[in-house]
C-alpha cells in the first residue's frame, strides 16, 4: 500500500504552518542590570579613578596646613588584546527560497541570541585574566567575598549586606544575582516562629522579586557546580552602576549574499565586541561555596 498524504501528514507542504517553535532560553541579563555602557570606536577606554581618601589635618591659627597628595588610578577597558564573539552560518539558496518561515531572519535571531548568551557567560562567570575575554563578575579580583557558605541562609544575605555598607556602597542601587536553585531555597526559608515564609514576592512588578530590599536576578548563567565540590555555587549581591562596560560593537549582523557564490550560498555573520570591569570592586560582594539544602 503506497502512502499517501493521510498516511504521512507530517510530509504535506501545505501542513506546514509558518511559524517557528524556539526553545526556551535565558534572556541575557548582565546588560539589563545596568552598568554604566562607554561606546567606542575600537580603541581601549581609560577611565580615571581617584585613590582612597586624604588625611586632612587640624592646624591652629598661624599654624603651617600639612600637604596631602591624592592618589590617581585609572580603569583600562577593550585592550587590544580583547577578542570579538564572532559566528557565522551558511545556507543553500535553494533553502531560502522554499523555506515556509523567513529563514534570514529565524537564523539572525538565533545567532543574535546565541551571542548575547556567550557575553553573559563571561561577564558573570568569565575566569579568562590575560585580557582576552572579559573577567566575569563573580571573579573580579578585589571583591568582597565570604566563602564556605554551605546551606545558605537569611543571616548569610545580611552579612553580605553588611560587607556591602561597611564599603560606603549606596544600598539603593545594590541587587542580587544568583541561579535558579539558590533562589528557590532562599524562598523555602521560613521564620522560626511562624512558618512564614521570609521572601516575599513583590507585588508591584510581575514575577519580581526582592531580597532585603534589593531586586533578584535569577539566571543559570550563574553555574551552580563551582569549587571543590559538584554542588558549589556563587550569590552575588553588586552594584551595576559601579561596573563598566566598554562596547566596541554590538551583536552586529551582516548578510553575505555575494562571498559563498560559488556554492549558491549565502551565510549570516553575527560579530560583538565588549569588556567590562569593575569601578570599585568593593561594591562586588561574592557568597561563595553555596550548596544545595
Amino acid at each position: 500500500m503506497a502512502i499517501s498524504t493521510t498516511t504521512a501528514a507530517e510530509l504535506t507542504a501545505e501542513q506546514v504552518q509558518s511559524i517557528l517553535v524556539q526553545p526556551l532560553e535565558a534572556a541575557s541579563v548582565f546588560l539589563a542590570s545596568g552598568p554604566r555602557v562607554f561606546d567606542t570606536n575600537g580603541s581601549s577606554v581609560r577611565i580615571p579613578k581617584l585613590g582612597g581618601e586624604t588625611s586632612p589635618g587640624w592646624a591652629g591659627q598661624n599654624a603651617q596646613i600639612a600637604e596631602v597628595n591624592p592618589d590617581f588610578d585609572e580603569v583600562v577597558l577593550l585592550p587590544d588584546t580583547m577578542l570579538s564573539v564572532k559566528t557565522l552560518t551558511r545556507f543553500s539558496n535553494e533553502l531560502a527560497r522554499q523555506s515556509v518561515v523567513s529563514l534570514d531572519a529565524a537564523l539572525r535571531d538565533r545567532l543574535v541570541r546565541d551571542v548575547a548568551t556567550a557575553l553573559d557567560k563571561e561577564f558573570i562567570a568569565g575566569t579568562t585574566t590575560n585580557g582576552t575575554k572579559p573577567l566575569g563578575l563573580i571573579n573580579y579580583a578585589d571583591r568582597q567575598k565570604i566563602t564556605g557558605v554551605g546551606a545558605v541562609s537569611i543571616d548569610d544575605l545580611h552579612d553580605a549586606e553588611g560587607l556591602a555598607l561597611g564599603a560606603d556602597v549606596d544600598p539603593a542601587g545594590l541587587r542580587w544575582m544568583m541561579n535558579p536553585r539558590d533562589f528557590v531555597a532562599i524562598r523555602k526559608l521560613k521564620a522560626s516562629g511562624t512558618g512564614a515564609y521570609l521572601v516575599q514576592p513583590d507585588v508591584t512588578a510581575a514575577g519580581g522579586y526582592t531580597l532585603l530590599g534589593h531586586p533578584v536576578t535569577v539566571t543559570s548563567r550563574v553555574p551552580k557546580n563551582l569549587g571543590t565540590g559538584t554542588n558549589e555555587s556563587v550569590i552575588a549581591l553588586w552594584d551595576p552602576s559601579q561596573v563598566a562596560v566598554a562596547r566596541d560593537m554590538a551583536p552586529s549582523v551582516k548578510i553575505l549574499d555575494q562571498t559563498f557564490g560559488d556554492y549558491d550560498q549565502q551565510a549570516i555573520r553575527v560579530v560583538a565586541r565588549y569588556d567590562a570591569k569593575p569601578l570599585n570592586g568593593e561594591a562586588v560582594v561574592t557568597l561563595e561555596g553555596v550548596t544545595a539544602a
